[in-house]
């Protein structure tokens, strides 16, 4: 019986002695034996079945699996079962299914990413319980309950529904025991029931990381073969997870799993003969030092090959002794000896394996790390192009590039041929078919032969300019300066493991000083003038003014030449007047309030992600009517300030969608009903989001009508804008409650960046990018979100949707996860496309944003694969990574996205620049 997210304190601690009182007394006076079972990272549920069943410790790969599991392969218990002839029925969480496929002789799978559902999904199992129990047609019979789960990921460890989901669990294993019982007087051996789970609960209800509220699942075994003395204390022992399936394979009968690294629970062969006690624990020992022979080299020099060698002289020297018959007392003491050097033995094999788990791929990740840095090094090099007048991006092929590449491409297939027939594990690379293995080493040639291009036509560029050298009266600013080092500060600090729990706290460091930087550059701009105009003006204004004058005269508009003649204005800040000034002086201090306000809502991280919060206190059950206020107060925000640049229609359709926004998190019991004075009739809410969809697609589709039909560059930034108002609409549906003044702060911020920083002061396409890019990181962490896997919020994925549908529920997860930077990244776009040049200053965007994506996940890639046997590789570095490939994905869909869209109205325009 394994229940979802179990963790050890819902049964051995207060909530087990109130709510699971059966289980309690099994645990205290009953026939069974308790443990602590620790679960490694990560700690999801397909990674975790695997180690219950097969006793190693599956790969960080199989989060990604997890969403759509494979058939497992490797050797484990239920396999065993299975060729043994034992007959096994199944019920609950189709992973098993999936795992096992063929396995069972009866099963009905639940879908296991459905969370809202917490009710109907144990249901399904309980119901085939007594009709099952009754049969005698079965040998093993695997459950697996997923409710206490759902809730955790609803809302948290501490709700009242934990409570009665555990007292449920209690009544079920007291149905199971007690027919077990009675069962067991006609039968002739005992029967085993295990209680168990895959992993435990976070505080904030997720899973996936390594806090010890996610690691320690309860364990309990219980059996009338368990001899127990009155008053005996048993308090529960602490063991690993992997431990399991040993245990398993013992009690049953069946070989251990060949990849297992775990030892049989001894305390339950305790009550059997000595003869036998030793029997298994050299079994068990044999089957991990042939596994440590198999992984590890030099395993001769092993401390537990060692041991192992002074076990067997031990356990020979008793069956010499007991084969002669000698004095029994002499035989108890020589076997109590041996059986006291097995379980060293077994420690000590156990962890040296455990440390040498990870099986890597060195050829595909050295393949992959070569690829990312040849992109990195493209983009590096492409800075001077990318961010000139011209603002394009080209690489320049020669013929002698040609032969280069064709060179390049037999050199490194003769060495995939080498390898892939030399090598004696698993290799990913050698696995692909070869046309496909072709593409990917013409792929890694094709990147040299550019890297190198560019840079030759960098070097002959480089002498030209020395010959033909002008003075030049650009200099860094200050901001610069910031902009530059806070980058290259950030990366370096990924190499450090709590740099990286706690990155949250880099990014509001770097947004804090930015604030404070803008301010001293407004300060000086109204106070001091623009004494330094002349020679800034270079980088500010050449990044537009430029463009337009590489352009042929007949081919320039007159919107362009009119922003030109006001960036070349004396003063940036003059063109405001008395109270707008104020607002501009005062913005960065108003920023900065924003920002730790927003840093007290969620608190995030590892070291201080226990303490209290206002997000913590808005979600508790006796302040549900302060959070329906503040709710319905950042909706109506939210609404004032989209809605003054959308269109009619959209504004229209945004005002509805907010309030059938609140009427969703009513109907799901968040927050109150005004037009409802009882609370009892909670739903899914699933009407309320269809609603909110429905005006979002409409909104969307009227906006897709004025892009393609657009005039102007007026019209096209307004049809661009309804878009970025959907996705804010779909965010506010998606965000919790607490968290709607995230998104009222990343707007309000946003407004006044727009109006009173970016435009008055001048910045140019680069640095827009990056305060854009650094916001989108501090809200990302503002959400309440984390490095760690557990704060993903995964009941974001089924709103609206009363079934798991895969497609959907993973991009409304992914979409609510990164809401922060994809909102940003959208903004930037819509901010530049109100530009007259608009397509020179997207391309400085993108590439930017693209440059300053690539740059940590390029030196992440290095780092990981230099630091693949740290310590921290599985529970800090591994999530990292993936956090931050999944974040360059989603904000380059985003970008491109609405760059698409922009250049769709393009051509519609095309004649007012011919005619002015």
């Amino acid at each position: 019986m394994l229940i979802d997210a179990l963790r050890d304190d819902f049964v051995f601690g207060s909530k087990g002695v109130k709510f699971m009182p059966y289980t309690t007394y099994l645990v205290e006076k009953g026939a069974a034996h308790s443990f602590v079972a620790e679960a490694k990272p990560p700690t999801v549920t397909m990674p975790r079945v695997k180690a219950l069943m097969t006793g190693s410790l599956p790969g960080f790969v199989d989060v990604v699996r997890n969403l759509n599991s494979p058939a497992l392969l490797e050797d484990n218990v239920v396999t065993q079962a299975k060729a043994a002839g034992k007959r096994i029925i199944f019920y609950g969480d189709e992973t098993w299914v999936k795992l096992f496929p063929k396995h069972f002789v009866e099963y009905d799978g639940t879908t296991s990413f459905f969370v809202s559902d917490y009710t109907e999904v144990d249901d399904n199992v309980t119901r085939h319980l007594d009709k099952v129990l009754k049969r005698g047609d079965w040998d093993v019979l695997i459950l697996h309950y997923l409710g206490l789960d759902h809730i955790g990921h609803i809302s948290g460890p501490n709700s009242p529904l934990i409570g009665r989901k555990l007292s449920e669990m209690d009544s079920i294993l007291m149905r199971i025991h007690t027919s077990l019982l009675s069962e067991e007087r006609e039968a002739l051996s005992p029967s085993l029931l295990v209680l168990c789970s895959d992993h435990g609960m976070s505080e904030s209800g997720g899973h996936g990381a390594s806090s010890l509220e996610e690691v320690n699942t309860a364990l309990l075994l219980t059996s009338s073969a368990f001899e127990r003395k009155p008053g005996e204390v048993r308090p529960p022992e602490r063991v690993q997870q992997t431990d399991l399936a040993a245990t398993l394979a013992v009690g049953l009968g069946l070989p251990i799993p060949q990849h297992s690294v775990g030892r049989f629970l001894f305390p339950v062969v305790q009550g059997r003969a000595l003869r036998e006690q030793l029997r298994l624990l050299h079994l068990n020992a044999v089957q991990l030092s042939r596994l440590l022979r198999a992984r590890i080299p030099g395993f001769e020099r092993e401390h537990g090959f060692e041991q192992f060698k002074v076990s067997e002289r031990l356990h020979g020297n008793w069956v010499k002794l007991y084969l002669e018959e000698n004095n029994a007392e002499i035989l108890l003491n020589m076997g109590a000896k041996a059986r006291k050097q097995y379980l060293y033995t077994l420690k000590a094999l156990s962890q040296a394996l455990s440390s040498q788990e990870a099986q890597y791929d060195i050829y595909s990740m050295v393949v992959g790390t070569v690829v990312v840095l040849e992109v990195l090094a493209l983009l590096l090099l492409s800075v001077p192009q990318a961010l000139g007048t011209t603002a394009k991006l080209e690489v320049p092929l020669s013929p002698v590039c040609s032969l280069l590449f064709y060179v390049m491409f037999l050199l490194l297939w003769a060495t995939h041929m080498v390898v892939c027939t030399s090598a004696e594990s698993f290799c990913y690379l050698c696995s692909l078919a070869w046309p496909v293995a072709g593409v990917v080493l013409a792929l890694v040639s094709a990147l040299l032969c550019g890297v190198l291009s560019t840079l030759t036509r960098m070097c002959l560029r480089g002498k030209l300019l020395r010959r033909k050298a002008a003075p030049s009266h650009w200099k860094w600013s200050e901001l610069d300066f910031l902009i530059l080092v806070g980058t290259a500060g950030h990366v370096l600090s990924l190499g450090a493991s709590s740099f990286i729990e706690e990155e949250h706290q880099t990014w509001y460091f770097l947004i804090s000083t930015l604030c404070l930087a803008l301010s001293h550059e407004s300060y000086r701009s109204c106070f001091l003038g623009d004494d330094e105009e002349p020679e800034r003006r270079p980088r500010v204004a050449g990044e537009f003014a430029g463009a337009a004058s590489a352009l042929p005269d007949r081919s320039v508009s007159c919107d362009m030449l009119e922003l030109d003649q006001a960036r070349q204005s004396p003063s940036s800040l003059d063109g405001l007047r008395g109270r707008e000034k104020c607002m501009a002086l005062a913005s960065p201090w108003l920023i900065l309030g924003c920002c730790r306000l927003l840093r007290s809502l969620n608190q995030t991280g590892v070291q201080w992600a226990h303490r209290p919060d206002l997000g913590h206190w808005l979600t508790s059950p006796d302040h549900q009517a302060e959070l329906s206020v503040l709710a319905a107060l950042s909706l109506l925000a939210i609404f004032a300030l989209v809605q003054s640049r959308c269109s009619s229609v959209a504004k229209g359709a945004l005002a509805l969608g907010l309030l059938g926004v609140y009427c969703y998190r009513a109907a799901t019991g968040h927050v109150l009903s005004p037009w409802q004075q009882d609370n009892k009739d909670v739903s899914r809410g699933i009407i309320e989001a269809f609603r909110v969809f429905f005006f979002l697609s409409t909104g969307t589709k009227d906006m897709l009508k004025s892009q393609v039909l657009a005039a102007g560059i007026p019209v096209k930034a307004v049809g661009l804008w309804d878009v970025y108002s959907g996705l804010v609409l779909l965010t506010a549906l998606l965000f919790r409650p607490h968290n709607l003044p995230v998104l009222v702060c990343s707007l309000l911020i946003q407004t006044v960046m727009t109006k009173f920083v970016w435009r008055p002061l001048r910045h140019g396409a680069a640095e827009v990018t990056v305060m854009h890019y650094w916001f989108g990181q501090a809200f990302f962490y503002f959400q309440g979100n984390s490095n760690n896997i557990a704060t993903v919020d995964i009941s974001a994925g089924f709103v609206g949707l009363n079934t798991y549908v895969e497609v959907p529920a993973m991009f409304l997860t992914a979409f609510a996860t990164y809401a922060g930077p994809v909102l940003w990244a959208s903004h930037l776009v819509n901010f530049l496309s109100w530009e007259p040049n608009s397509g020179s200053a997207l391309r400085r965007a993108c590439f930017c944003y693209a440059l300053l994506s690539s740059v940590p996940v390029s030196a992440y890639v290095v780092l990981v694969t230099a630091l693949r046997y740290h310590l921290f590789i599985w529970s800090v570095f591994s999530p990292k990574l993936l956090y931050e490939g999944v974040h360059l994905l989603v904000t380059a869909a985003v970008c491109l996205g609405f760059t698409a869209v922009d250049r769709a109205g393009a051509r519609a325009d095309a004649g007012k620049v011919a005619h002015c």
